[in-house]
Parts: C-alpha cells; sequence; structure tokens
C-alpha cells in the first residue's frame, strides 16, 4: 500500500497516512480537528531488501543469485572509475 503525506492549511501539521489506491483521502486533521488536510506531493520510496525477485527470479542457468557467486575480476588497469578503462579498449 503506498504512504500519502497530508498537511493541514489551518495549523500547518503534517503527517503520512498508509491508504489503499480506493480510500476515500482524509479531510479531518487530528492536531487541530479542522478539515483542512491536503494531500502533499511528495517522491515515492521504497526498498528492496532479502533475497527477494529481483535476485532470484527470471533469471536461468548460470545467471541465478548473481550475489552469491563469482564476482567479475577487477579492471587490470584500475581507471574503470574515472572512465579511462583499459579493458574497454
Amino acid at each position: 500500500m503506498p504512504i500519502y503525506e497530508y498537511q493541514c492549511a489551518s495549523c500547518g501539521h503534517q503527517l503520512e497516512a498508509i491508504q489503499k489506491f480506493s480510500d476515500a483521502p482524509l479531510v479531518d486533521c487530528p492536531a487541530c480537528q479542522a478539515p483542512e488536510l491536503t494531500k502533499m506531493l511528495s517522491l515515492p520510496g521504497f526498498r528492496l531488501k532479502g533475497g527477494g525477485w529481483y535476485e532470484t527470479d527470471f533469471k536461468t542457468g548460470a545467471k541465478k543469485n548473481l550475489a552469491s557467486g563469482d564476482s567479475a575480476p577487477a579492471c587490470p588497469g584500475g581507471g574503470c572509475g574515472s572512465g579511462a578503462c583499459a579493458a574497454a579498449d
């Protein structure tokens, strides 16, 4: 479920609420009881944690579970981070 941010136009109180998409927007401010809450625009946030779909699903054979497999060898030129990769030449 998404997390929505609200702000009261009357007292300035801000809060976050976990709501379904189908839920009606909140109206009454819990701080001052005025019916002045409005949704704020904010960036959505999420975190992928653990060994989930992004790690194991939709991959086949040797590509599955890359985190526990062999890591890629380091760049012999030592300059990959600066854009001067000798291996890319």
